[in-house]
């Protein structure tokens, strides 16, 4: 998808779930869920659209769509442990060339990973994508989803 498009999307998809939220309970859980299902529907590269959490020093399952996830994501294993370690994100353009790669699904050719943090700014979990292409993600995704995620726990009101 050509850059400008993309963005323009992004723009779009973000103010959309920004209006849902902003008519939901406020509950993080129903953000997460209504996140995953706007993205995972809208955006046609994503092929797995999930929320890790962070529950006692552990990376579970949350809200997801697509293919069966892995529950628990082994400590200091994988891209999703690579964003909670470094509280960054991650782009990861060919999963076959990331050492240590979690792979719940084969057909996953690129991923990105987003740290989610909570009202306290407490890092707390991950905003996971991948994709069945290589190098599905670029910068434009990063800046997005990151500021996508932010509406789990801080809706703009």
């Amino acid at each position: 998808m050509e850059h400008t498009a993309k963005y323009q999307k992004y723009e779009r998809l973000y103010r959309q779930i920004d209006d849902l939220i902003k008519k939901s309970s406020n509950n993080p859980g129903s953000n997460m869920s209504t996140i995953i299902a706007v993205l995972h529907h809208k955006i046609p590269y994503f092929f797995w659209t999930g929320f890790y959490i962070l529950i006692d020093d552990k990376l579970q399952v949350g809200p997801y769509q697509g293919s069966l996830a892995c529950i628990d994501l082994t400590k200091d294993t994988g891209v999703c442990w690579m964003a909670i370690n470094k509280k960054e994100t991650v782009v990861v353009p060919d999963v076959e060339a990331f050492p240590g790669h979690i792979a719940c699904d084969s057909r996953s050719c690129s991923e990105i990973v987003v740290p989610l943090y909570n009202d306290k700014e407490e890092l707390c979990g991950v905003l996971d994508v991948d994709s069945r292409e290589l190098n599905s993600f670029d910068e434009t995704d990063a800046y997005w989803l990151e500021k996508i995620s932010q509406l789990v726990y801080h809706p703009n009101v």
